[in-house]
């Protein structure tokens, strides 16, 4: 018989991809899940697994109240993973996020960085790992999983943006900003969430990333090789890329500082703590992931 799995946030990116993916080898039934006072959650006593990827995603806009993120992302969590304690079920399984230790970093983050979170989406991610942590959960194992930028076909972001730009035949402008990034292919993602279900493994805080970084100039020409287009490279002076972005902040346009640093700041993560886990390899490299991507982007 298939263990049974129990997945929220039915209506999104990972939970999509999770329900395909875990069909052949599980039972999986989704639900849309929100947060509402005092609500009671309970699990069906059938359910052997819960993967919680229900929550309020960062908003690049800055429109939302961190009591907002606290209520989706730590008071929701808190209350299904009390309802987890309670249940038959044996693993839980939260997706928080990279900006729960960090929102930007000099070096590599991993296990031995100190979480300090500054944005409103990190603080309320971490405070929701360590309502986990806290709890007792004898018998039972959680593994707390910190992605970075995930994408994939049906993925709405700033990767897309960019594709976009590129595929436009739009020169581009931020050539001058060299960094190095790491990204999660939504294969790899669905592997390590497949491996930590059918296997021992103890419960933990676990980062989630591609095995190898990739800068954004090195993405703007595979984009190109996708599309078969010759790329425009422009080394334009940051200072200048800097003031416009400052003059998007307040036009609302496409192009603001928060996306000027997601496209171009460094934010490379060290995934061996899951590797070790698991022990297994990824089945796909950066490259080949982003690859993959920019192919169900190409219009038909």
């Amino acid at each position: 018989m298939k263990k049974k799995i129990l997945i929220t946030g039915s209506t999104g990116f990972i939970c999509q991809n999770l329900r395909v993916f875990l069909s052949n080898d599980f039972e999986v039934e989704t639900i849309s899940l929100r947060y509402q006072k005092d609500q009671i959650l309970s699990i069906d006593k059938s359910f052997d697994i819960v993967i919680h990827t229900a929550g309020m995603a960062h908003d690049l806009k800055n429109s939302k109240s961190l009591n907002d993120y606290l209520e989706s992302n730590f008071e929701l969590t808190k209350q299904l993973y009390s309802a987890f304690l309670k249940s038959n079920a044996k693993k839980f399984l939260f997706f928080s996020s990279v900006k729960a230790v960090a929102d930007s970093i000099e070096n590599k983050l991993d296990s031995t960085k100190v979480p300090n979170p500054k944005t409103h989406y990190g603080i309320s991610k971490r405070k929701a790992e360590e309502f986990i942590i806290k709890q007792n959960s004898k018998n039972k194992f959680f593994y707390i999983l910190r992605p970075c930028m995930i994408h994939g076909d049906g993925n709405k972001g700033n990767l897309n943006l960019l594709f976009n730009i590129i595929d436009a035949g739009i020169p581009w402008i931020l050539g001058a900003f060299k960094n190095s990034r790491s990204f999660l292919s939504i294969d790899n993602l669905n592997f390590i969430v497949r491996e930590l279900l059918i296997s021992d493994i103890r419960s933990g805080l676990y980062f989630l990333s591609d095995s190898n970084p990739i800068s954004t100039n090195s993405i703007v020409r595979r984009i190109g090789a996708s599309v078969s287009k010759r790329i425009i490279i422009l080394k334009i002076p940051k200072i200048i890329i800097k003031f416009f972005a400052i003059i998007g902040d307040f036009l609302k346009l496409p192009i603001n500082s928060e996306r000027l640093k997601k496209l171009t700041e460094s934010y490379v993560v060290d995934n061996s703590n899951i590797l070790q886990a698991i022990n297994k390899k990824l089945p796909l490299t950066a490259e080949e992931g982003l690859d993959k991507t920019f192919k169900t982007l190409i219009k038909k």
